[in-house]
Order: structure tokens, then sequence, then C-alpha cells
């Protein structure tokens, strides 16, 4: 072998070397930290039984790093508390451009249901249907697009005390209040409600397993409130690093794109109603 081509060798070695995929960056023996909810379903649990587990599990098999969960309970600091402090590496199911960390290319697109019995789901396609104009009992969150439009429709007050009634947990001091989707379903499979208006992915799995034959109707995405502003209720996720791990967050953008038919295969297993990711940049233009 000549001096040249041994030197021509050598710099197609290193080359080589350099040029590793996102994937191959990311990939290791070090486990995949993933902050995930202690109880939170239907997305995440201890026993792994939530839909974000089973995906966090896809991407840690596609890495080839073994997942370990880091757990939490009080959804309102563990970005700080977690994963800013390197306690973790990875959430999952933020929305898209959450400020607080780097966010992936979303990996699906969804939207708020109305849940309702089967046979009356042609009562409800959108704000001023039938059934949201007569029901008694309406199931909802607060801070949620269905409180907004409640009120503009001029639902909310009728649904005050009911709304009291639904809050399945409070914190020793008050500061965390919440509402058990599956309690909200439940309170439409039972008659004691007619409806209820929920974030699709939350629902999707009590409407599936309900007893009584329950819709989802996806609302439109064309709500406003009473002073003609925009009431978005479609919303696209993503997933989320630190804003410093550029090479876990291009391993998983690659990830997302190179196996979306599979994500979207474990979505549409949960029953999730997916929405075309198109769409978010048509609304982003009007």
């Amino acid at each position: 072998m000549t001096a040249k081509s041994f030197l021509t060798l050598l710099g197609v070695l290193s080359l080589s070397g350099c040029a590793q995929t996102p994937v191959a960056q990311a990939q290791g023996s070090e486990p995949l930290k993933v902050c995930a909810a202690e109880n939170e379903m239907p997305y995440s649990n201890s026993k792994g039984e939530g839909f974000e587990n089973k995906l966090a599990e896809f991407v840690g098999k596609e890495l080839g790093r073994k997942i370990e969960y880091v757990g939490w309970i009080d959804p309102r600091h563990f970005i700080r508390d977690l994963l800013d402090k390197k306690r973790c590496d990875l959430v999952m199911g933020l929305d898209d451009g959450d400020p607080r960390v780097a966010t992936t290319k979303p990996y699906y697109r969804s939207g708020y249901v109305f849940v309702t019995k089967e046979d009356k789901s042609e009562m409800a396609q959108n704000w001023d249907g039938e059934l949201i104009k007569k029901a008694q009992r309406i199931a909802f969150m607060p801070g949620t697009p269905a409180e907004t439009m409640l009120r503009a429709v001029g639902r909310y007050n009728d649904m005050f005390n009911y709304l009291h009634e639904l809050v399945g947990f409070k914190s020793p001091r008050n500061q965390y209040v919440k509402y058990e989707t599956s309690k909200l379903v439940n309170e439409v499979a039972s008659g004691k409600a007619e409806m209820a208006v929920l974030w699709g992915p939350a629902a999707a799995r009590y409407v599936k397993e309900a007893s009584t034959p329950l819709a989802m109707t996806v609302i439109p995405d064309n709500n406003v409130r009473a002073d003609g502003q925009k009431v978005p209720h479609h919303f696209s996720t993503s997933m989320g690093v630190r804003k410093d791990d550029q090479s876990l967050l291009l391993a998983l953008n690659k990830l997302i794109e190179d196996k979306q038919d599979e994500i979207e295969e474990i979505l549409e297993a949960e029953g999730i109603p997916l929405l075309p990711e198109d769409e978010s940049t048509a609304t982003n233009k009007n």
C-alpha cells in the first residue's frame, strides 16, 4: 500500500467514525431515564400500564437502551426537580413547543372530544349542539377549553355545583386538585351525566372499556369565545428533553420520522383519535 493510499484509507476511517447518525449517538449501555407519573392513567403508572409507558418502551428498544422510570406524583414541579437536575433524561407527552424543555417534532395530534351515549352522538357535534343546550350535567375539567366554551355558551354556571362533585383528589394543602378521567367518563356511562368534554387521548381507554356503548366525537377546531377570540381544541404532542441535550433530541426526531407508523399503531390500539399533523400548519397560517 502506498503512502497516499494509506492516508486516504485513514481519512475514510476517520470520517466514518465521526459521521454517526443521531440515533447511533444516542445509543449506548447507559439506561434512558424517563420522567413518568406514578399514577396518571391512562398515560402512565408505576406498573407500566399506560400508553406513554408503551411508547417509552418502544423508544428505548429502538435506541438500544434500557428504560428506567423516575416517578413523580405532583405534576407541577417535576420538570424543575427531575429533568433539569438530570435525574431523568426524557419526558413523554408534552405540548409541542413547551418552553421549559427542548421538544421533539410532534409524534401525534389529537383533540378534545364530546363523550356521549352512542345513540346521542348526533346531538353533540359542536358547541351549538342540542345536547349541550339541554344537558342537566356535563362532566369536564376546569382550566380546559371545555370551561371556556361552557362560559361562552352560557352553561358554566349551570354546572358549577356539579363540577365540585367530580373532584377525585386534593393534596393536604389543597394545592393540587385532581380530576380522574375514568370517573368523568363513567358519569356518562352510568347516566349521571348526559355528556363529558375531555381530551381525547385521556378519555379513549375508558370509552372503549365502558359497559355502556359510548361515542367520542372530536370537536371541530373552529370555536371562539364570546369576545371572538379563538379557543383551540386540537393540539400536537411531543417528547421533551433538556435544552442542552441536542444529541438525544436529534435521535428522537430521527426515530419519530422513521417510525411514525409504528408509533401510530400504539396510539390507535389505545383508541386515541388521531388528526393530521399538517392541520396544525394550516391552522397557524389562518
